[in-house]
């Protein structure tokens, strides 16, 4: 399992993913699932996945080999003249991969596979999509402004609550982190290191992007504070009275 969120911002779009992809008592892989294709000054996408390892290696590998020369591997990213184009593109080749696995007779969802995907052409907006197995996909909004795959519902809550369209993007690194640092508590297949990527509007080349490793001081500091604010919260909170209730003698 995996996790990871794609979010837009006034000030741009944020995107953060997890690295496991296999976990147990003896056997933890780590894979990165996010990629990016820049022209700089012309297009920046950002794409991040979650399912099926051997799918999504499929897909990535696929789309990467078309810009490898885009004038003759069509259809290619690099020369979409939309961020919708782009995401027809890579529906259609999540769905094409997932088709041929499930030629060799497994069980259809075995292969399943969703994407993120978000970026800017030049002379168009900031566009953030989520991508179906299907090969169908949607755009977020003011109703949806971020989207989720994977594992998301433990680090789906703070999200709701928090999230705020004008926010910088240090405000947003550190929800994320919060979100992430839920899910992994709840969840061994989420796990360190996070990849994450920072875009800015108008600026047509790659953010602010690295990795927050285990060691991660600020990190460290965001799960312990988090942890200890969720503990004193709880205490400020009136007890509930048993007065009245049954079973209680006298």
């Amino acid at each position: 399992m995996t996790y990871c969120v794609g979010m837009v911002l006034d000030r741009g779009l944020v995107f953060m993913s997890d690295t496991r992809t296999n976990a147990g008592l003896d056997n933890i892989s780590t894979f990165r699932k996010m990629t990016h294709w820049e022209v700089e000054g012309e297009r920046v996408l950002t794409l991040m996945t979650a399912g099926n390892l051997a799918t999504t290696q499929a897909v990535v590998s696929l789309l990467d080999e078309r810009t490898k020369a885009p004038d003759d591997r069509e259809p290619s990213l690099l020369k979409a003249p939309s961020m919708f184009q782009c995401a027809r593109i890579v529906a259609d080749t999540l769905k094409d991969v997932i088709a041929k696995h499930n030629q060799s007779g497994m069980q259809a969802s075995a292969f399943n596979a969703t994407i993120i995907l978000g970026g800017q052409i030049k002379g168009g907006p900031t566009r953030l999509f989520l991508i179906y197995p299907e090969g169908n996909f949607i755009e977020a909004g003011a109703d949806t402004p971020f989207f989720q795959v994977g594992e998301m519902k433990y680090g789906r809550p703070i999200l709701v609550r928090a999230y705020e369209p004008g926010m910088s993007f240090e405000e947003a690194m550190r929800l994320l982190l919060v979100s992430f640092d839920s899910t992994l508590k709840a969840n061994l297949t989420v796990g360190l290191p996070f990849d994450y990527h920072l875009y800015a509007i108008d600026s047509l080349k790659i953010g602010p992007h690295g990795r927050i490793e285990k060691e991660d001081a600020y990190f460290e500091t965001v799960s312990q504070g988090w942890g200890d604010a969720l503990k004193s919260a709880l205490h400020s909170l009136p007890l509930f009275s048993l007065e009245g209730s049954d079973g209680l003698a006298g």
